[in-house]
């Protein structure tokens, strides 16, 4: 009896070691029952490490892994196993290998896409015979792969730029062209120091001219103030009241010259008369023996006030 327990107690034992090994085996294998996946293919042009089981990530979340890595003439061509069924993976979509970490790490595809993701669409899913293949990524469907930055790719390009320059002479033309900027360089220095003299020089003829362009401002304010006498005559001449008096004045002006050479032609008629000389001075000495006989005291006795200063004299 007891032989018999101990044998069904090893059996037990080998069969749950056999059935957690299957299970641990199709876990690793990426194996998922009751869960249907689909795929899609990828094309690098350098695969840089990635191998089956990798992890698929979009958007930085494990979405699916690598089933199958295969190189081909010219590129490499990846298989992607997508666990979601109901992910759809919106056109254009991004494609690079990447590190796992910063610190290095498994590679793994990096999925991502710069459109809007739309919050609820009605369009047919990848797994759907009608699924639009220029919005979404189907079943079965293509991804060209950017190329991923790696220290190997960069030594490389590096070193095709470095026999590219050596083959078209670069760096002699380099230094050549260094050369000219020297030369350039040093005839910028001359010139600024030639400016430097030319406004010095600029600077003295300002100085020089300074009593001039005084002599010139004080002349500008007089020819200002003479064309500001001249506006107020011009704009006097054009006011009509102005106009009106001073062609009144020279009509007055007028008249009376007109009555002065009357009265001096009348003057010089009397004056040619000798008839009318002699009566004038008739006139005159009459009027002078007139007050002779009004006033005799006047002209033969000197006043007191006269002859009292004379005596005190």
């Amino acid at each position: 009896m007891r032989r018999s327990v101990r044998e069904a107690t090893i059996g037990f034992s080998l069969l749950a070691a056999l059935v957690a090994g299957l299970g641990l085996w199709f876990w690793l294998s990426g194996v998922v029952f009751g869960q249907k996946t689909w795929s899609f293919r990828l094309r690098f042009r350098d695969a840089a490490g990635l191998a089956p089981q990798s992890v698929v990530t979009y958007q930085g979340v494990p979405v699916g892994s690598v089933d199958t890595v295969t190189p081909e003439a010219g590129f490499v061509n990846v298989t992607a196993q997508i666990n979601n069924t109901r992910l759809k993976l919106y056109r254009p979509i991004s494609a690079q290998i990447r590190s796992g970490s910063l610190l290095g790490g498994n590679p793994q595809v990096a999925l991502e896409t710069t459109t809007a993701i739309p919050t609820s669409s009605s369009e047919p899913g990848p797994l759907n015979a009608a699924c639009n293949p220029t919005r979404l990524i189907c079943k079965g469907g293509l991804v060209e792969g950017d190329p991923t930055p790696s220290l190997t790719t960069v030594m490389g390009l590096m070193e095709s730029l470095l026999l590219q320059a050596e083959q078209d002479k670069v760096i002699s033309k380099g230094a050549t062209t260094l050369t000219a900027l020297t030369k350039t360089s040093e005839d910028f220095s001359a010139l600024a120091e030639r400016a430097e003299e030319l406004i010095v020089e600029l600077q003295e003829a300002i100085q020089d001219a300074t009593p001039m362009i005084d002599n010139l401002n004080a002349a500008t304010a007089e020819a200002r103030s003479t064309f500001a006498h001249a506006s107020n005559i011009v704009g006097t001449l054009d006011n009509p009241k102005s106009l009106n008096e001073l062609r009144n004045t020279v009509s007055n002006a007028e008249q009376l010259t007109r009555r002065l050479d009357a009265i001096s032609g009348d003057v010089e008629q009397l004056s040619g008369d000798p008839n009318f000389m002699n009566g004038l001075r008739s006139v005159t000495v009459g009027l002078g023996m007139f007050f002779d006989e009004l006033y005799p005291s006047i002209r033969k006795e000197p006043p007191e006030d006269a002859e009292s200063s004379s005596g005190a004299t």
